[in-house]
């Protein structure tokens, strides 16, 4: 059984950084990529952040590009997003998510199978 726990979110203020981690059970991290997606009061989910199942490549929404880090510890079958010089639009409930099919990069939610609970994020002035 796949299981996704998030962890890490809080209450922060602008310009502040929060180190958001994704400890999942039941798969190798290692063979899937793996993605962080956000959703705001009263819009669609959308994806933040992607790393390839390679750990080699990885994606960022626009919106966060230079602000935002995707990686992995394999070790400890976790990934983490690092957030800096947030912004009041960064706040959101954070999920991450995971493929069911191994070896394949997307970052495309609906090819997202397994998700989080999720972990909410405010960032206040």
């Amino acid at each position: 059984q796949v299981q996704l726990v998030e962890s890490g979110g809080g209450k922060v203020q602008v310009g502040g950084s929060l180190r958001l981690s994704c400890s999942v059970s039941g798969r190798t991290v290692s063979k899937y990529a793996m993605g962080w997606f956000r959703q705001a009061p009263g819009l669609e989910r959308e994806i933040v952040a992607g790393l390839s199942w390679s750990g080699v490549e990885t994606y960022y929404a626009d919106s966060v590009k230079g602000r935002f880090t995707m990686s992995r510890d394999n070790a400890k079958n976790t990934v983490y997003l690092n957030m800096n010089s947030l912004k009041l639009a960064d706040t959101a409930v954070y999920y991450c998510a995971a493929p069911a099919i191994p070896y394949r990069d997307t970052w495309d939610r609906k090819n997202y199978d397994y998700w989080g609970q999720g972990t909410q994020v405010t960032v206040s002035s």
